[in-house]
Order: structure tokens, then sequence, then C-alpha cells
């Protein structure tokens, strides 16, 4: 068991912690990433958008609600940083800005 927690901990290249406490403004940062992201929708919209930049009319079908709804959820996304929007004519476009939250999904895959 210990061989598999150490072999886990390697490949989600877990990083010891720093000599000095991290800053609060980090932690209050980090907590508002995990919360946007707390929610089914959120993280399948996440999924998405790791294949690439996707236009918000093919969101909607994915994650299976109406278009206010994904609205909502990509405003959340989008205020915690983890996408941005580019509106070209009457369609947006959306894109991870955080593209380092695919290795933060396989890390929490392989512990599944």
């Amino acid at each position: 068991m210990k061989q598999n927690a150490a072999k886990s901990a390697t490949e989600c290249a877990i990083v010891q912690p720093a000599k000095m406490p991290t800053s609060l403004a980090v932690i209050k940062r980090r907590a508002s990433i995990f919360k946007a992201m707390g929610h089914p929708s959120r993280i399948r919209i996440l999924e998405l958008l790791t294949q690439g930049e996707t236009c918000v009319c093919e969101i909607a079908p994915v994650v299976g609600t109406d278009m206010s709804t994904v609205s909502r959820h990509l405003a959340v996304l989008r205020h915690a940083g983890l996408i941005e929007d580019d509106k070209r004519g009457l369609k947006v476009f959306y894109k991870l800005s955080m593209p380092c939250i695919l290795g933060f999904f396989n890390c929490i895959d392989q512990g599944a």
C-alpha cells in the first residue's frame, strides 16, 4: 500500500511544501478555484475545453442544460480565472486559461 501511495505522489508531481508558509492570499485563491470547480457541470465544461477552444453553442448540448444555466457556469469559471472568452461576431468561444487543469484531473483519476 505504501508503495502505491509513493508511486501516486510521484506521478502527480507532488512537490514538497515550501519552507515558508503559503500566504493567505494564495490559499484564498486556491480555495476560490476549488469552489468554482465544485459543480459537475463545470467539471464537464473544463473537460470539454481541454480538447481546445469551443463555442458556447457547442457547450450547452454537452452539459445537457439550457443556455442561461451554462452561461452562469461559464461566468463562475471565468471569474475564477480558469477560462477566458473571445467574442467573434455573434459567437463566444471559450478556452482554458489554466491548461494545467488537465494534469490535475489526471492526478485525481489515478487516485480513483
